[in-house]
């Protein structure tokens, strides 16, 4: 098992949760990412972006801005393997970042620096473009305080070109997913008929 996900393996138990376990894998030509709206305590986004064989990831509590104005938190946290990036479900009470999970926009990202990803995760500066379905364009990833993997800050920026938008918001206007068509609201929809069986 690779250690990069063993904080990952740690925190959640495989038996209760539809989580997978996975393990690191060798990374594809064509690296992948996947931004996952999750309703856990607080309503967040998590980027994912595939570099090492799995997914480097970090919470933004706002989702991503196509605006090059706005600067948004993200937060990093622990790595998850890359068949998470397909996940889409309910991660069940009394689990870590238990609530409803959907997969908001997926796709593959091109590396725009001139050194590899390992290298700009160490410096602290990433520059990427994403071709998703809703996020589409260059974006960079900064870290703002000590380089300590997990719960460092970084900000989250859309570069300046033809793809930048001051005023289209697709985290507001496109709350589907992009696997299912499912809403967050129609998976806790679902949570609350689960619980209505329960009783």
């Amino acid at each position: 098992m690779s250690s990069s996900l063993t904080t990952y393996r740690k925190k959640r138990n495989f038996k209760k949760t539809k989580e997978p376990a996975g393990k690191k894998r060798v990374s594809s030509k064509r690296l992948k990412f996947v931004i996952q709206q999750h309703a856990a305590r607080a309503m967040h986004y998590d980027v994912r972006l595939e570099i090492g064989g799995v997914m480097v990831s970090w919470a933004v509590p706002k989702g991503p801005s196509l605006n090059p104005a706005t600067k948004r938190l993200a937060i990093m946290t622990e790595d998850h393997p890359m068949e998470y990036r397909t996940f889409e479900g309910i991660i069940p009470k009394g689990e870590y970042g238990a609530g409803p999970v959907i997969v908001w926009d997926r796709g593959t990202y091109k590396n725009l620096r001139d050194v590899s990803m390992k290298a700009s995760l160490k410096a602290g500066r990433i520059e990427i473009f994403l071709y998703g379905k809703k996020v589409y364009g260059a974006f960079a990833l900064v870290r703002t305080s000590a380089a300590d993997a997990e719960k460092s800050q970084w900000l989250l920026i859309k570069m300046r070109d033809e793809y930048a938008h001051a005023r289209k918001n697709p985290v507001s206007t496109q709350p589907e997913s992009v696997k299912t068509g499912k809403t967050i609201k129609d998976w806790k929809k679902k949570i609350k008929e689960m619980e209505k069986k329960e009783k």
